[in-house]
């Protein structure tokens, strides 16, 4: 069995990494990708390698030479890489096809062994490798019967997005028999090439086989095993957090991207923190039946965007401004900030990480569970008074949770002492006792006070990008609303706000449905020996990891099984302990994380 590689292209998306080198030499995590499969394929026993260069085609001879390891290489030169595209690589390397047993693999792939050795190890002589299609895919996908053999190769043009439950992407990884090159593919390969000309993909080949004959090509669904195809920086970046050589700098990598993990669909997110019950499915239909209009239609400016929120929350347009998410305003709010910053920790960061340390001044509770109550908030700022006293609502990450009565208090305290204080209630709607401090009165009674909502949290819509800010300090406002652009909100968002009145009783049922959910969580991780689960009032659980793993371990070995949690020891008033926290999704999902704790 030999192996033929193809590495003769251009690798133009990829910009710099590619403007004096070819693809195939591009470093992931510090080893080529050539390194990378030349190392795969001696340890598999492949009698040669057939290396199919063009663009820097010198660059790779000298660097790989004549053999790796032992495995003899030799090298077939397309000149007009530039001009033509693999099917013409591959066609310059058919005397090579006819000789023998081979896989062929394009040279930007980066992948685990074990894809390549299944190949090898199933009986059956011809094989495609393919993965079920995936968002993040691009190319040829194929369609299989119910014997696993493919029955259609369907290119960019026959792609139907309507149809995808039913495709499979090639991995762009074969083998092949040599019966079946010199029957099928090198005859068909020729006469495309002398019909339609050089400049396709060789999938087309297989296209035109698969059509016209009942030939003996199989299909082998990947099980689970790691591949990613490298096209364009992003792609380079994906594939370095994925291959990434301890699990340490994986768990890194990941954590580090913040979120946009529809990119890892086979991953459970743990980390961060939606509703699962709510938008419902009418909801995202009537978005959907709207979604060119939207796509294509400017969306209104902020004083519309205003009225919409007003009307969804109460609240009167001139007490409340929308932001491109919660962040957008906390940015907004902190920079405008004067004077010193009172907040508890541990908490959410974003609001005191805007304030230089000299200007924060921050309470750490001295209780395991970071519990307290309003009374040690007025001891402690009364002795350490602070311009701005910064409450999150429930806690985060905490959970812990004040009541209305209490923060009412509080409200009214800081009103006395003359300062400003910010509530951010994003998590209070999942509260068994659930208020808002949204009222139009209660701001107008207390200009002092500033509400902030993410929409994203508890209205289970991060990819809208919405939140709010409510004061009765018109002031303050209206700055607010000049510091963000007039058109920070797309059309998508101000839609969501336009239709979401008319499925309040929704939201309502699905925060009703997420507190029993969120109950049964609390009782099956409270089984788990290894872990002292906190009560919570959010849509989230503060854990300590005692005994049997550290924190950090913890989180390595669930991301090892497709789960990201949020490891806390390394936040500064943890003091190094352990601690973890993990989301509240639905009941499929919590119960294969309980499982997964179960068996570790």
């Amino acid at each position: 069995m030999q192996a033929i590689i193809l590495a003769a292209g251009m690798g133009k998306r990829l910009g710099e990494y590619t403007q004096d080198n070819t693809k195939c030499m591009l470093e992931v995590n510090g080893t080529k990708l050539i390194d990378r499969t030349l190392a795969c394929l001696h340890d598999l026993g492949v009698s040669r390698v057939v290396l199919v260069v063009g663009y820097k085609g010198d660059n790779v001879r000298k660097y790989v030479g004549d053999s790796f390891e032992g495995t003899p290489v030799v090298y077939v030169d397309n000149p007009v890489y530039d001009r033509t595209n693999n099917i013409y690589s591959l066609y310059l390397a058919k005397d090579y096809l006819l000789e023998e047993d081979t896989l062929l693999l394009e040279s930007d792939l980066i992948y685990e062994p074990a894809v390549v050795a299944r190949l090898l190890e199933d009986p059956d002589p011809n094989i495609a490798l393919v993965d079920k299609y995936e968002s993040w895919m691009d190319g040829t996908v194929v369609t299989l019967d119910d014997r696993q053999r493919i029955v259609r190769f369907i290119d960019k043009n026959g792609f139907r997005y309507e149809e995808i439950k039913d495709y499979y992407k090639t991995v762009n990884i074969y083998k092949f028999s040599r019966e079946f090159l010199q029957k099928y593919y090198v005859p068909f390969l020729e006469a495309y090439c002398t019909a339609l000309g050089n400049n396709a993909y060789y999938e087309q080949v297989l296209r035109v086989i698969v059509h016209l004959h009942d030939a003996p090509l199989k299909a082998l669904p990947l099980n689970g095993e790691h591949w990613y195809e490298i096209d364009d920086v992003q792609d380079l970046d994906i594939a370095s957090g994925m291959f990434a050589p301890t699990e340490q700098e994986h768990y890194a990598a990941i954590s580090g991207r913040y979120g946009g993990y529809w990119r890892y669909p086979q991953m459970l997110d743990y980390c961060y923190l939606v509703n699962p019950y709510f938008p419902p499915q009418r909801m995202i239909d009537e978005i959907k039946a709207s979604f060119e209009t939207l796509l294509r239609e400017y969306p209104s400016g902020m004083r519309v965007n205003a009225l919409l929120a007003a009307k969804n929350f109460g609240l009167h347009p001139d007490q409340i401004v929308v932001g491109n998410g919660a962040a957008e305003l906390i940015k907004a709010l902190m920079e405008g900030h004067a004077g010193r910053l009172g907040n508890i920790l541990p908490t959410f960061e974003e609001y005191p990480n805007r304030r230089p340390d000299e200007a924060r001044v921050q309470f750490v509770p001295t209780s395991e569970d970071f519990r307290y109550g309003v009374q040690e908030l007025k001891d402690f700022f009364g002795r350490h008074p602070v311009d701005t006293l910064l409450l999150i609502n429930p806690d985060n990450p905490s959970g812990h949770f004040l009541t209305r009565e209490e923060v009412l208090d509080l409200v009214a305290w800081t009103k006395e002492q003359g300062m400003r204080l910010i509530v951010d209630e994003s998590f209070v709607d999942f509260a068994d006792e659930a208020f808002t401090l949204l009222d139009r009165s209660l701001l107008a009674e207390n200009p002092h006070l500033v509400v902030v909502k993410s929409i994203s949290k508890s209205y289970g819509v991060p990819g809208l990008r919405l939140g709010i800010l409510a004061s009765g300090d018109r002031t303050l406002v209206d700055r607010l609303k000049k510091d963000v652009a007039i058109w920070n909100i797309n059309s998508f968002g101000e839609f969501y706000m336009q239709i979401y009145e008319k499925y309040h009783k929704d939201y309502l049922a699905a925060c009703a449905a997420f507190r029993a959910e969120r109950a049964q969580f609390f009782r099956e991780l409270g089984e788990i020996p290894y872990l002292k689960v906190y009560p919570s009032q959010a849509n989230y659980f503060l854990c300590r990891v005692t005994g049997r793993f550290s924190s950090h371990e913890l989180a390595m070995l669930l991301l090892r099984q497709g789960i990201l949690i949020k490891d806390c020891s390394a936040k500064k008033a943890f003091g190094g302990r352990d601690y973890i926290r993990l989301a509240v999704r639905d009941r499929a999902d919590n119960a294969r994380l309980v499982e997964t704790l179960r068996g570790l």
